[in-house]
């Protein structure tokens, strides 16, 4: 490429820049860890055992890649004979990027394993993701999440936000959100996480789609056994999806039969930032963005009547 940037940089091995071109004279066989942010840390846990026989190389998460990451893509393909994939639709985002897309890429014979994005609500009831109508990519003010309560206060005009999750409430969430992300993985998938929480613990998400190490290391290992090797994934000693922590109610671990005190307030980049401030700039995000608002109710209806909300 002609200029290098911090991003292609960062992706220097995807981008073919010689100095950062790990393994280039490896002929251990390259596996491709292909989704969104959930693969780089499995990608991270896969590339520190010993006893993997392959060697990974760092992809762009999927909802970053454009029409000139495609090239690069195609060149790396042409050369693994591992994919690993969350499931990937078919021309997302208008390009070839789909895991059967990319497996096509791939020579003939090369292996498939496909696991789940993992999206759990449990430690997190009211937390929700919704869609712009008018740029998808655009996330709502101060954290990248929405919550419930405060769509419920701006259709309203009436503040929800010191309202506490019922012990009933949360476990309607919660067996809601495990039954769903298991039908993804019956339907979708080679590997299996969900059983995780049937017995969870705390820090098992930082928020309802980053998981924390224990799952991530439990998913690393399972797809070892899927891939006939030895399960010997191990915690890297940093936290690997800990930019965003969300508030965690005592409610929703009662529920979950999770030991803790919970969390009161935001850590965004190791900076705390407190629920009333994330409650008040989202509330006027919905009312200068009220289709926002309506995408929400419209997505998420089931579970704000579950929470008392509509």
């Amino acid at each position: 490429m002609s200029t290098v940037n911090g991003r292609v940089r960062h992706y220097g091995a995807f981008y073919g820049i010689p100095e950062m071109a790990a393994g280039k004279h490896d002929d251990r066989p390259v596996i491709l860890v292909h989704g969104n942010c959930q693969a780089e840390s499995l990608r991270v846990l896969l590339a520190g055992s010993e006893t993997l026989g392959a060697r990974t190389v760092r992809l762009p998460p999927v909802f970053e890649m454009s029409a000139t990451d495609i090239p690069f893509l195609h060149r790396l393909a042409e050369g693994s004979q591992i994919l690993l994939s969350q499931p990937v639709s078919d021309n997302y985002h208008g390009l070839p990027l789909g895991t059967d897309q990319v497996l096509a890429m791939m020579p003939a014979g090369s292996r498939v394993v496909r696991w789940p994005v993992v999206r759990f609500s449990g430690f997190h009831p009211y937390q929700a993701i919704v869609r712009d109508p008018q740029d998808p990519s655009r996330n709502p003010p101060v954290v990248p999440y929405h919550d419930l309560r405060t769509m419920a206060s701006a259709r309203t005009g009436t503040d929800r936000s010191s309202e506490t999750v019922s012990l009933e409430a949360a476990r309607a969430v919660a067996d809601a959100s495990r039954a769903e992300l298991r039908r993804r993985e019956r339907e979708q998938c080679d590997v299996a996480i969900s059983d995780v929480f049937d017995a969870g613990v705390a820090g098992d998400m930082a928020t309802i789609n980053h998981p924390g190490n224990r799952v991530l290391i439990e998913l690393a290992r399972r797809m070892q056994l899927a891939l006939d090797r030895p399960a010997d994934a191990a915690d890297p000693g940093r936290t690997l999806l800990g930019d965003v922590v969300a508030p965690v109610e005592r409610g929703a671990l009662r529920a979950m039969k999770v030991s803790g005190a919970g969390r009161r307030s935001w850590q965004v980049s190791g900076r705390r930032v407190r629920s009333t401030t994330v409650h008040r700039t989202q509330w006027r995000f919905y009312d200068d963005n009220p289709g926002v608002l309506e995408a929400g109710y419209r997505r998420h209806g089931t579970t704000l009547e579950m929470l008392g909300l509509l």
